[in-house]
C-alpha cells in the first residue's frame, strides 16, 4: 500500500483533476479492490481532495494534491521518479518467465525451412540448426564472413512461435527495473483471455494489465556491447535501473554478431556468463550491492568470423550447446544464390554468363565465393547500368566493371 500510495501522489503531483478512472488507468491498476482503497488512503490521511467529477460515483471523482501531499510527493520523487505503470514483484516476474520458458518450444523441420526459405542453405546445414533452437538455449556460429551467419541468426526469431508476456517494470526492495522497452519488444494488442497474467490469488480474477503482451523478443547487439550493459543500469537522474539486454531477452532470443569485436574482451563475457549458461540463472547488482537472481532463458547466438578457440576457452565452448560452421558455398549454391537474385531484379542468367564470372574473376584469381556476392554484383551492376542509361544484364563489359570496383586488390 506504501508504495502504490507513493506513486499514486507522483501522478496526481504531476497531474492534477485525474479522475479515479484515468489515475487506476495510468498505474495499469484495477479500480475496485485496489485504486478505490489506495484513494481512500491518500483522501482520509490528506494527502489528497476531491476537486470535481467527470461522471457519476466514485469513479468519475477528480483528485487534486494538497500542500502535505505535495511534501510527500516530492520525498518519493527524491527515491526514484518513476511514474507509470505499476511494477511487478520480481518474485512474479520470475515465475513467468519459467511459465514461458523456451524449454517448451517444438520448432519442426517445416518451421526451419519456411523461415529460412529467403536462404540458399545446405540442407545439412538446415538440419542443424532447428535442434539448435529447439534446445533454446545457445548456439554458436562461425566461419569466414560474407556467408550468412548474421541472416540466419536474425532469422532464428520466424521460428520462435508464440507470444509471451513481460511486465512494464519490476520492483524489488523498492527499487525499480524497467523491463518493458518500445524499441525492443512488439506489442501485441490482440487480447489472449487465456494465457494472460490475472491478477488475484492462484491467477484468478481479472486480467491483469501490468503485463504486456509481445512476440517473442528479438534482440541484436554488435560492437556496440559493454559490459555495463549487461547488468542492470541505474540512472542517477530517475533514480531506476534498466534493465540490462539478456533481461529484456529472456523468452526470445539474444544475438551477439561480431562476437570478439566488442570493446570488452571475450574473455571477460566468459566469466560474466559461464553461471547463466550452466545454471539457466542471471545475476545482478542493485547499487545497494544487493544482488537478485533472475532466470536466464533464451537462445543466445554468438555469431563471429574469427576462430572460436582464438576468442574463448574450451570451458566455454563446452557450455554452448551447439556449434555450427557456415562456410563458403560451393559453385552450386553460389550459382543457386545468383539466380534468386537475378529473378528478383529480372536480370536474365545465362550459362555463358556464370562461367564467364567464374573463370575471369573467381578461379583465375584463386578467389573464395561468397554467399553475399551475387546480390552486391548484381547491385553494382545496377548502379553502373543506371549510370550509363542502359538495361541491367550479365555482360561481360558490367561484369568486369561490377568487379573491378567491389573487389580490392591488394
Amino acid at each position: 500500500m506504501s508504495y502504490l500510495a507513493d506513486l499514486t501522489l507522483k501522478l496526481v503531483y504531476y497531474k492534477s483533476d485525474m479522475s479515479s478512472l484515468e489515475i487506476a488507468s495510468a498505474l495499469c491498476l484495477p479500480f475496485v479492490g485496489v485504486m478505490q482503497q489506495v484513494l481512500e488512503f491518500l483522501k482520509r490521511e490528506e494527502y489528497v481532495e476531491i476537486s470535481g467529477s467527470k461522471g457519476f460515483g466514485e469513479r468519475g471523482y477528480q483528485w487534486v494534491i494538497t500542500g502535505k501531499g505535495s511534501e510527500r510527493a516530492v520525498q518519493a520523487l527524491e527515491r526514484d521518479q518513476y511514474v507509470g505503470p505499476a511494477p511487478v514483484p520480481l518474485a512474479r516476474y520470475n515465475e513467468m518467465v519459467l511459465k514461458q520458458t523456451m524449454g517448451n518450444l517444438q520448432v519442426r523441420a517445416e518451421d526451419v525451412q519456411k523461415a529460412l526459405a529467403h536462404l540458399v542453405l545446405p540442407a545439412e546445414l538446415i538440419n542443424r540448426i532447428g535442434p539448435a533452437v529447439n534446445s533454446g538455449r545457445s548456439l554458436f556460429l562461425y566461419g569466414p564472413p560474407g556467408n550468412g551467419k548474421t541472416v540466419i541468426a536474425k532469422s532464428l526469431i520466424r521460428m520462435l512461435k508464440g507470444t509471451v508476456y513481460i511486465p512494464y517494470a519490476v520492483i524489488v526492495d523498492g527499487q525499480i527495473i524497467r523491463v518493458f522497452d518500445e524499441m525492443n519488444h512488439r506489442r501485441i494488442e490482440e487480447p489472449a483471455a487465456n494465457t494472460q497474467p490475472k491478477t488475484g490469488t492462484g491467477g484468478l480474477g481479472r486480467v491483469d494489465p501490468r503485463w504486456v503482451r509481445i512476440r517473442r523478443p528479438e534482440i541484436i547487439v554488435g560492437g556496440e556491447l559493454a559490459m555495463q550493459s549487461l547488468d542492470l543500469i541505474y540512472d542517477p537522474i530517475s533514480k531506476t535501473y534498466e534493465a540490462p539486454f539478456q533481461m529484456k531477452a529472456n523468452n526470445g532470443l539474444f544475438v551477439i554478431d561480431d562476437f570478439g569485436r566488442q570493446a570488452m574482451r571475450p574473455q571477460d563475457l566468459l566469466n560474466r556468463w559461464i553461471v547463466p549458461l550452466e545454471l539457466r540463472v542471471d545475476f545482478l547488482t542493485l547499487q545497494t550491492g544487493k544482488k537478485i537472481e533472475v532466470p536466464f532463458d533464451l537462445l543466445i547466438v554468438f555469431a563471429t568470423n574469427l576462430d572460436p578457440r582464438d576468442l574463448v576457452d574450451d570451458a566455454f565452448l563446452r557450455r554452448i550447446r551447439h556449434k555450427l560452421k557456415i562456410d563458403f558455398p560451393d559453385e552450386k549454391t553460389y550459382y543457386q544464390i545468383l539466380a534468386r537474385e537475378c529473378a528478383a531484379r529480372n536480370i536474365e542468367l545465362t550459362p555463358e554468363a556464370f562461367v564467364y564470372l567464374m573463370q575471369r574473376h573467381y578461379l583465375s584469381r584463386n578467389r573464395p565465393l561468397r554467399a553475399c556476392e551475387p546480390r552486391d554484383l548484381l547491385e553494382q551492376i545496377t548502379d553502373i547500368a543506371t549510370y550509363l542509361g542502359i538495361r541491367p544484364a550479365l555482360s561481360k563489359k558490367l561484369i568486369d566493371a561490377a568487379c573491378e570496383t567491389y573487389f580490392a586488390e591488394l
